[in-house]
């Protein structure tokens, strides 16, 4: 396998598991780790330790599949575990269901020389050999599995710096981007949480000869993250310390503020936080933000602005991918233009309104409760790098039309009652102005998800987005309810875009 080779030392058992741990954190379905060495050199030892990582079970009995030559588990992906040893043929491996095992899982495999060239080209090639008293570990490859292996050592290497060396490491959460979560433990030491951060990959240009992110002031880097996180706890809120930083691959050391999820039990809202989180805005929205922040010593982040062009490119995501997906074909220009006209003249509603630091995606998985605490404290904030400066209603939206739960008409008034009785006790608040506001950041952030949630699905291979979309259509409903969308109600009626269609 040509390309790079990485090397590592592995001086005991212990650092041959926290390898194995490495590569776990970054096996995706498809991948295949191809284990090579003679007798001896490490390779099972290493398959365990990545089985155990993956299914968070250090304890987990893994046996050799010498004489099953295929053992199976179930964890954040499936893990098939391959020994190749007593394999007479490699087109045996299509009895043992190789190829259906990447289908949805990863694959282990042990004497991959058995498979001849059998295995995918994109598999890493991983050489255990004796070297003085422990093993020397080479890593080799090509494409994206084996560019995620070297980022996770990368990764590891930063925590070596940041005195995290022997730290564990599980997987603890994805998103929608490209940017991931674990949670790390070192004995005696609270547990943190390492932010997995790529730069962000621009796309096409799409416009004036610039990409989509670029137009939506998508955070490109981590240094947003950082800054943000900074203004954030300096103004009160509870947001993660930043402990370690590498703002140039994007990775951070974080205060894990807490593991119980802002929803009830069953996944639930819970009326009483959601009103807490509501008060929080209110606070926040009654205090000046800067909008150019430090973030290393001579290094700044700007906060960009929730301009026309950024909230047009968003809500158009309904045309460019909720509408086909409805119709079966592109838009019209006739409805494009349209939608266009319509939009542009609610958005110009928004003249000498109320802007401020908006987080931009302040709703349920982005807040951890934190209920043996009190005050603003209740409430641990993460992902906040791409905040912009915009409508103060922006996020209060954002949160009582949650989009990944099913809020009532009722949690919903009562969220944004609690808002404003927090702003008028706090001094002059234009509350009529704030619910226009309100119907209409709704309106435009509803329409930018049903068309997000088509394009995971139809761009990304990501189908489990689309059981939200009736949940965001009454949401819309909603929101366009307000008598100064009736023109853009009016459009979005005469066109089926609020009719409940199955996709």
């Amino acid at each position: 396998m040509a390309g790079v080779v990485l090397e590592r030392f592995l001086a005991d058992e212990a650092a041959t598991a926290r390898l194995g741990e490495d590569l776990a954190m970054s096996l995706r379905p498809g991948d295949v780790l191809a284990l090579k060495g003679d007798l001896g050199a490490g390779k099972s030892s290493l398959a365990r330790a990545l089985i155990r990582a993956m299914t968070d079970d250090a304890g987990l009995d893994v046996p050799s599949p010498t004489f099953t030559l295929v053992q199976s588990y179930e964890a954040r992906i499936p893990v098939h575990h391959f020994d190749l040893y007593r394999l007479s043929s490699a087109s045996e491996l299509d009895e043992l269901g190789f190829d259906e095992a990447l289908a949805q899982g990863a694959a282990l495999v042990e004497w991959p020389e058995q498979a001849e060239a059998y295995l995918p080209k994109t598999s890493v090639l991983i050489e255990l050999v004796h070297q003085n008293d422990g093993r020397l570990a080479r890593l080799s490859g090509q494409g994206a599995a084996f560019e995620r292996a070297a980022r996770s050592l990368a990764m590891r290497d930063f925590l070596e710096r940041a005195g995290w060396g022997e730290a564990q490491r599980r997987y603890f959460i994805g998103d929608a981007s490209a940017r991931s979560y674990e949670i790390v433990s070192l004995a005696g030491l609270p547990p943190r949480v390492l932010m997995n951060s790529p730069r962000l990959v621009l796309g096409p240009p799409v416009r004036d000869g610039k990409p989509y992110a670029v137009i939506a002031h998508t955070a490109q880097s981590v240094s947003a993250f950082v800054a943000i996180d900074r203004a954030l706890r300096a103004g009160g809120v509870s947001a993660p310390e930043v402990h370690a930083q590498d703002l140039d691959q994007g990775f951070l050391l974080l205060e894990h503020l807490g593991s119980e999820g802002f929803l009830g039990q069953q996944g639930q809202p819970v009326a009483e936080r959601y009103a807490a989180a509501a008060e929080l805005l209110a606070m926040m929205h009654g205090k000046a933000w800067p909008d150019r922040i430090e973030v290393a010593p001579g290094v700044f982040h700007d906060v960009p602005p929730f301009d026309r062009d950024a909230m047009m490119i968003e809500a158009e995501l309904l045309v460019d991918w909720y509408v086909p997906a409805i119709s079966g074909g592109p838009a019209s220009d006739a409805l494009r233009a349209g939608y266009n006209r319509e939009w542009n003249a609610v958005l110009n509603r928004l003249e000498g309104r109320e802007y401020t630091l908006m987080l931009r995606d302040f709703h349920s998985p982005n807040i951890i409760w934190r209920g043996e605490r009190t005050g603003y404290d209740r409430l641990g904030i993460v992902d906040v790098q791409d905040a912009l400066i915009g409508p103060s209603a922006y996020d209060l939206a954002s949160l009582a039309m949650d989009a990944r739960v099913t809020i009532p008409p009722e949690i919903e008034k009562r969220t944004l009652d609690a808002y404003i009785a927090a702003r008028h006790k706090a001094g002059a608040f234009n509350e009529d102005e704030f619910v226009e506001t309100y119907a209409i950041m709704a309106a435009q952030r509803n329409s930018k998800i049903l068309g997000i949630f088509v394009r995971l699905e139809k761009r990304d291979g990501k189908p489990y987005y689309l059981k939200h979309l009736p949940r965001i259509r009454d949401y819309l409903r909603r929101a366009l309810a307000h008598p100064a969308l009736a023109g853009l109600r009016d459009f979005y009626t005469a066109h089926g875009l609020l009719e409940e269609r199955s996709l």
